[in-house]
Parts: C-alpha cells; sequence; structure tokens
C-alpha cells in the first residue's frame, strides 16, 4: 500500500509538541535521533555553529535550547548518516535519476566524492580534485570572453568563501554574480538604498523588546524564520500590537506554543499573536500601505486643525526626508473604491490598521519575499519605507524596518562583494588590495544570466551551493538552456535537482556542511556569517566530516582559482585555505567596516555592521531619506479578467527554500503530497469546481509559450478572491522569465497570472500530447 496522500485541518497552535515530534522524526529518519540532540546543542551558542537554515538573529544571551523546528530538521538535513556515494552513482544513470521527485534525491544523504558526468555511459563517475580543478580551467580558459561564465552563490555560503569567490571571479575578468538574493530580496537591495540609503534592515533583535506595535507584511515567520516565534510571542504577552497582512491566515501568525516553555507546553496552552490578521488580496500590498498612509494623512490634519499633537512626526520629515508635498497629493488623489478594490480589504480594516500604527511611538515594520517576488516588489518595498519614515520609525529604538532575508548568509556575501553592480569605490578598494584592474561594466543578476544562457550567450555555470535548476523560473526555457551550456559545476552537499540538468560536461564538488570540523593546514578553522540584523559572528563546526574526500568551500574556490588564474594576481591561495583569518584581513581591509574583524568576531555575539540608517545618515543622493510616489496602485489590467486567477508560489513547513524535509504541510494541513492548489469556495464555485477535482495550471502570457503544471488537486482552503496558491519549486514553470520587477530583477513569483483547465477537459496539447 502506498502512503496516504490526506488532507485534514490542523487544529493545534504552531510550534508546541507538533514541533518537537516533527523534529524528533526528522533526526531519526536520519539516523541521528542521538548524535543530532548533541549536534543542536551547540547551533547558535558561542563556539559553536551558525543555524544552516534561517537568517534570524541570535540573542546576546542564547538559551540552551537556541533552535526551533525547521532548524533542527536542517541539521539532520546536512549531519545524516547517509551516504550518496560512487556505488549509488554507478547503479543508477542520470536519466534515471531525473524521474525521481526532489525529496527522494536528497534523501539519498550526503555527497562523498568529487564526481563528473560521463556523456557515454550517461553516469556520474568519481574524478580525482586536481583534474576537477583543472577541467573547471580549462573550460573558464577556453573562453573568447570571460563574462561567458555565470558565477552563482547561494546564501549557504560563509563570507570567506563568498570573498574567495568574487576575487576568483573578478580576476578572471567578470562582474556575472547571479545570486540567490536576486530571486527574493533583491527589491530591498535596490529599493531600500534610494529610500533610506542602505539596502538593509535598520533593527536589532532588542529593537522587538520595547516596540510598542509590529506591523508584519508577506511574512510567514513560522516556517521560514520560527526563532522569530519566540520575540513576537514575548511581545504579545507584554501588550504589543501585532498587525499581520497576509492571503493565508498563517497558523504562526494566529497562535504559538512555545517548545521552550514548560507551562505552555504542560497545560497545551498557546499565546495569540496577530491581534489582527488581514487578509489582503495577492499583489494588493501598495493599496493597503497607500490606504494607511491616506488614514494618516487625514488624521493629521484634523489633529492640527483641532490644534491637537500631530499624527506625523513633523520634526523628523521636515528634518529628515523629502517628498512630503508629492506624497500627500498623490494620496489625496488615491480613492478608497481603488483601494478596496486592489487590497481586497474594506476601508474599516485599513482604518483599523492605520489606527494601531498611529497609537504607536515605536513601531517595527517586517516584510518577507510575500512583497519583494512582484511585479512591482522594489515600490512595495518603497512604500513600507515610506510608512516607517511617517512617523519617525526609523533610527529609533523599538522601531524601524525589518527585512527577513532567508538564508543565513544571504546578506553577508552581498556586504563582502557578490554583486553583478559594484560600486566603483569598492573596486578601487580591490584594485588597492590586490594590485589588479577589477572589471568595470555591470554583470549578470540571475534574470539576465538565464537570459543569456537562453540566447547561447553564456557558456559556464559554477554554482556555490543552492538548487539553482529549481529555484529559476520559467524551466521550459531556462532548464533547456543550462543544458546547452558548455560546463556546469555545483559545489554542493548534497544531490538535487541542479545535478541532474547539467551542461555537456559537469562536475559535483562536494563539500563541508556548517556542522563540521573544518581542518586546515593551520588548524581549525572558523567562517564567519552575517545575519538579518548585520551582526556579525563566528561559525565552528564540530562533527566529524560526512567524507574524508570532502573539501571546505574556501579550499574548492582556491583549488579552481589556482588552476584557472595560474600566477595571475599574485594571490597565495594557499596560504589564504591555510588560515581563514588572513580571508578576513582581506575583507577588512577591503571594506573599513569590518575594522578589527579578526578581534572582534571572538566577543560572544559577535559585532554589528554598523547602518548609517539607523543612525538617522542619509546615504542616498539627496543626503535626506526620500518619501517616494510610485503611479496607481501598481494593479495589472488582467486582473480584472473574470477567468484570471492570480497564484501565489508558496513554501511548505516541510520545507527551506528548494530543500523539502517531507511531502506534508501540516499548518495547511496537507499530508504527503504537494501536488496541489489553494483555493476558496467562490472562485471553485466560479468554475465548477468541487474539492480534489484535479486541474491543470496555465500561465496567462502574450509571448506564444505555453506554460503548465499538470493534475493538480484542488483543495477548498480560506484565499482571498481573485488568487489561488501552490508549492514553490513546482510552478516555477509557470513564471515566465520576462515576468520579473524591472528594478530589481527580482521574479514575480508571488503574482503568477493563471487560469484553469480541469485535467479532463484540457485539450491534447494542454496535456503534453503530441
Amino acid at each position: 500500500m502506498g502512503i496516504a496522500k490526506t488532507i485534514r485541518p490542523y487544529h493545534s497552535p504552531a510550534g508546541g509538541w507538533g514541533a518537537l515530534k516533527a523534529m524528533g522524526t526528522a533526526l531519526a529518519e536520519q539516523d541521528i535521533a542521538l548524535s543530532g540532540m548533541v549536534t543542536l546543542s551547540r547551533m547558535n551558542q558561542p563556539g559553536g555553529f551558525d543555524c544552516p537554515g534561517c537568517g534570524w538573529a541570535d540573542p546576546k544571551n542564547p538559551s540552551p535550547f537556541e533552535y526551533c523546528e525547521n532548524g533542527g530538521k536542517a541539521v539532520a538535513w546536512e549531519a545524516t548518516q547517509k551516504r550518496c556515494t560512487p556505488e549509488f552513482f554507478a547503479t543508477h544513470t542520470v536519466s534515471g535519476l531525473s524521474t525521481w521527485d526532489d525529496f527522494d534525491l536528497e534523501m539519498v544523504g550526503r555527497l562523498t566524492h568529487p564526481m563528473r558526468y560521463d556523456a557515454a555511459t550517461d553516469h556520474y563517475v568519481p574524478v580525482s580534485w586536481e583534474e576537477a580543478f583543472a577541467t573547471t580551467a580549462r573550460h573558464l580558459n577556453a573562453l573568447p570572453d570571460p563574462n561567458m561564465a555565470e558565477f552563482y552563490t547561494s546564501g549557504r555560503a560563509s563570507n570567506e568563501a563568498a570573498f574567495l569567490y568574487q576575487l576568483f571571479a573578478r580576476l578572471h575578468g567578470t562582474n556575472n554574480f547571479p545570486d540567490c538574493s536576486n530571486m527574493c530580496h533583491e527589491a530591498t537591495s535596490v529599493g531600500l538604498p534610494v529610500s533610506i540609503g542602505v539596502g538593509k534592515g535598520t533593527v536589532l533583535l532588542e529593537d522587538f523588546d520595547t516596540a510598542d506595535a509590529i506591523f508584519i507584511f508577506g511574512q510567514n515567520p513560522g516556517t521560514n524564520s520560527p526563532r522569530m516565534m519566540t520575540n513576537l510571542r514575548d511581545a504579545s504577552r507584554r501588550g504589543a500590537v501585532i498587525m499581520s497582512f497576509n492571503p493565508f491566515r498563517e497558523r504562526a501568525l494566529e497562535r504559538f506554543q512555545a517548545p521552550q516553555n514548560p507551562v505552555e507546553m504542560a497545560t497545551l496552552t498557546s499565546t495569540p499573536i496577530s491581534s489582527r490578521l488581514f487578509q489582503v488580496k495577492v499583489g494588493g500590498d501598495v493599496a493597503v500601505l497607500k490606504g494607511m498612509m491616506k488614514v494618516m494623512v487625514d488624521a493629521d490634519r484634523t489633529a492640527r486643525r483641532e490644534e491637537r499633537a500631530p499624527v506625523l512626526d513633523w520634526d523628523f520629515i521636515n528634518g529628515h526626508t523629502l517628498g512630503i508635498e508629492a506624497l500627500i497629493a498623490d494620496l489625496d488623489a488615491t480613492t478608497w473604491d481603488h483601494i478596496e478594490r486592489v487590497s481586497g480589504l474594506p476601508r474599516a480594516d485599513i482604518e483599523a490598521a492605520a489606527t494601531a500604527y498611529m497609537q504607536a511611538e515605536r513601531a517595527i515594520l517586517v516584510y518577507g519575499m510575500g512583497i519583494t517576488q512582484h511585479k512591482h516588489g522594489t515600490q512595495n518595498v518603497q512604500q513600507i519605507a515610506n510608512l516607517a519614515l511617517l512617523r519617525g520609525n526609523v533610527g529609533r529604538e523599538g522601531a524601524g524596518i525589518c527585512p527577513v532575508r532567508g538564508h543565513s548568509n544571504v546578506q553577508g556575501d552581498r556586504t563582502v562583494g557578490i554583486t553583478e553592480i559594484p560600486t566603483d569605490a569598492f573596486l578601487d578598494s580591490l584594485k588597492a588590495r590586490f594590485g589588479f584592474e577589477p572589471p568595470r561594466a555591470h554583470g549578470h543578476s540571475v534574470v539576465t544570466a538565464l537570459e543569456a544562457m537562453v540566447k547561447g550567450e553564456a557558456r559556464v555555470f559554477i554554482g556555490l551551493g543552492g538548487n539553482f535548476a529549481s529555484a529559476i523560473p520559467d524551466w521550459v526555457q531556462t532548464q533547456d538552456a543550462m543544458r546547452r551550456l558548455d560546463l556546469t559545476v555545483h559545489i554542493s552537499t548534497k544531490l538535487n535537482r541542479s545535478h541532474l540538468v547539467h551542461g555537456r560536461e559537469a562536475l559535483i564538488l562536494p563539500c563541508l556542511g556548517r556542522t563540521e570540523l573544518d581542518m586546515q593546514a593551520g588548524g581549525v578553522q572558523s567562517v564567519t556569517v552575517e545575519d538579518s540584523m548585520s551582526m556579525v559572528h563566528a561559525s565552528t563546526g564540530h562533527n566529524p566530516p560526512a567524507s574524508a574526500h570532502l573539501k571546505s568551500e574556501p579550499a574548492i574556490i582556491a583549488g579552481m582559482a589556482r588552476a584557472t588564474l595560474g600566477a595571475r594576481g599574485g594571490i597565495d591561495w594557499e596560504a589564504l585555505t591555510a588560515d581563514y583569518a588572513l580571508i578576513r584581513e582581506d575583507i577588512e581591509a577591503v571594506f573599513p567596516i569590518f575594522q578589527g574583524y579578526n578581534t572582534r568576531i571572538k566577543t560572544p555575539g559577535g559585532f554589528h555592521l554598523a547602518s548609517t540608517a539607523r543612525e538617522r545618515v542619509w546615504a542616498t543622493a539627496t543626503g535626506k531619506a526620500n518619501l517616494l510616489v510610485i503611479e496607481g496602485l501598481c494593479e495589472d489590467p488582467r486582473q480584472r479578467e473574470p477567468d484570471t486567477l492570480w497564484l501565489t508560489t508558496v513554501r511548505s513547513h516541510d520545507q527551506y527554500n528548494t530543500t523539502l524535509y517531507s511531502r506534508s504541510d501540516r499548518y495547511r494541513g496537507v499530508y504527503n503530497q504537494r501536488d496541489v492548489l489553494f483555493l476558496n469556495e467562490a472562485e471553485m464555485d466560479k468554475r465548477g469546481l468541487k474539492a480534489d477535482d484535479r486541474v491543470d495550471i496555465i500561465a496567462v502570457s502574450d509571448d506564444g509559450i505555453e506554460r503548465a503544471v499538470r493534475s493538480f488537486r484542488v483543495v477548498p482552503y480560506a484565499f482571498p478572491d481573485g488568487g489561488c496558491a501552490a508549492y514553490y519549486p513546482e510552478t516555477n514553470p509557470l513564471v515566465p522569465l520576462e515576468a520579473h520587477d524591472p528594478q530589481s530583477h527580482t521574479p514575480a513569483s508571488k503574482g503568477v497570472p493563471v487560469r484553469l483547465v480541469l485535467s479532463s477537459r484540457a485539450t491534447p496539447a494542454q496535456q503534453g500530447v503530441k
């Protein structure tokens, strides 16, 4: 009998006994039920390793159990006793493995040996490290233009690895750095600098202890950053107002049971999290934000007319910002009918949220990829900044802007040079330190790298971590383009889809994980990471490596660089690999913000990279924080078409990025399946659908390319009218490559126009029948 695929409501709170059971199951499935608990006791602790999952900040005085359910799963996934050996690859062809799903691929276990693809047999076969490095060098050095190589970076890479990687690529001659940030929070990196002068958040963890109100836009903390739930629980219990805006009524935004709290666990009680939870329409965030600001402007006029205290912080606005007159004029011209239609919320709800914001002396504005992954993601971010600036909630204790970045060092990678649009100041500093002229032309982001592959203008792809082939949009075009590359190289810990969507030649280079001991010629090494709140701290693994044949990420990068560049640049790659403190000295020399790097990481909890915006110093072109006006409410005309739904792609609770810990999603009541479509009953009735019907989801586009996923199970779910939801990355094929934010190039994965066809009614072409 197969595993039952069921849909049943989950009535328990987020966290609690369900979280402990799930984490224990994950450890047991990886054969580390006892050793895994020892490993977890070192996670996010002084002298231990940083969680390989999310980038939420560590408290200054961590508890003995400073980990969450999904952090435990991430450790189980990495510290597993299962192994993916050369014998496994000898048994399975790549074509055969391509029929496996992503969960089964990664559950094979840790990669143990460097491997190369053998086209004659369709197998991966063992290769020596020296031959792997020589193969990479041969392809890179044969390129007629160094810009025909793409250097991808995942957020799991350390500061040290990322810095060496960018140095290697720039010595090679390119600024092509497609990065996982391009697919998630690039709208933050592009939008916030124009608004406030920095591309990062402005809060510290302790600000959550004194905030009067916390507003959460497009973020599901219970799944994507579960340790944040401790801060939200504490804020709720001391009386802070928490307002959440999300198409889903996510369980963790409703109530949470703290596994570390013996009283809640023993009494089976929980803490309410959101004071109000508003189910905004897909793509309706700008309408909500403008509506809240419109209420504030009107209330401020009334207050001043009645000679009461103003609602807007005029001292801050007049002293620190530009653009208030234009913003007010735009808000006055925006009608409530339009706001209600696009947001999906009644005026009274938006007024209630605005009133709570106006009454809070200190407010934190939190947001996630529900804000950034839209065609207007940059504008979404800038309207959140406007909302913060109107009340002076930047540069004040207990207040600020808090973008919740995903992976544990996606922010740090960008800080140390992983960017396709480097500043002249950075390149000048790199030149002064290393004595070479780095390339000045802007390079490729993920979207422009994929466009280059589709056109045949890119020939080599090197991936520092991640699962690029699954994470990218528009699979029919983009995966086919990857197969036409001359060489694909993946630095990985486990088997994933990207190893099967490969170039004519392909290498898998297995690396150490975050939990593992990194012994180099200079002794045991630590790496460093930067969390979502710009805290930099050390991470030191303790577990024996999964295989004697693994190398660290810095060692792999140095090996490729040495083979490719030879004596060019005069870099002593061996010395840098032997002692990572030397890499940190180079980082400090190039980025003075890291002053005292090697000394400061010895401080428990690490150190904070100063934020000019937090100090109310505005590093913008105007020298002020800018209140930015956008025209209209970012409504797509297709949102008015009755047959069109707006699909938002989501993670399941048992998922981190493209990594699947199981096929279930217990908070949403989905078990042992992922081919489901969440749709409300009104939208089902319009289309003559019922629960458990199977539908094909077909993207609406004008380029003549049919994009579809087949036979998805309809699941009735409380979701806003006009929208639907399904899991990522299974629905990535529906996202056209051209559907991205024009400013940040972030794919619009949270707003994809689609139509539904009952699978039995699909045409032969729609069913894929030739």
